[in-house]
């Protein structure tokens, strides 16, 4: 196995600021027992290609609704890789839980954005039969996978990133 990425954990104050601007007003203390709490991504056996993402705080999601969640966690990925993620495959297969933009991916420059490049990870319910998804802090909600990718042999790309997420549509 190629080793070619480490996760770690975004500042406290980049996470307080990011957990309020997805989920609403949370106080410095419920924020701060949520980061020391974070779990950097893992696979769980060795033959596991995802590396699970963990929940900073409890969600309780409506069938038709969708939340953006903090993750607290940023990946260093050596240029020439990708991570892509997805939902864990049981709340995908159970609740029809999916990522709002279907696949996230993000980039070996997205570790250097502005935003220290926070993981946030938006999930919707997307049931037909009413079933309220419930996730406690610190399950696994979302997995993550690293691929190795090419660019075409004309490729003359040199611009850097400099923002967070949408930032590379505006360059």
């Amino acid at each position: 196995m190629k080793r070619i990425a480490r996760f770690y954990k975004v500042s406290f104050e980049r996470f307080y600021e990011d957990s309020n601007n997805c989920l609403g007003l949370l106080t410095r203390e419920e924020c701060l027992s949520a980061y020391e709490k974070i779990k950097l991504p893992r696979r769980a056996t060795k033959g596991s290609a995802g590396y699970d993402f963990f929940i900073p705080y409890p969600l309780v999601l409506a069938p038709k609704q969708s939340v953006r969640i903090p993750s607290g966690i940023r990946a260093e990925i050596d240029c020439g890789w990708v991570l892509q993620l997805y939902p864990r495959s049981g709340l995908g297969f159970k609740y029809r839980m999916q990522l709002d933009n279907t696949v996230g991916i993000i980039d070996s420059d997205y570790f250097f954005s502005d935003n220290e490049g926070h993981i946030i990870i938006k999930v919707g319910n997307d049931n037909f039969e009413g079933k309220t998804i419930e996730l406690p802090a610190l399950s696994g909600f979302a997995q993550g996978v690293f691929l190795e990718y090419g660019i075409t042999i004309d490729d003359d790309t040199d611009a850097v990133r400099i923002g967070g997420f949408g930032s590379t549509s505006k360059i």
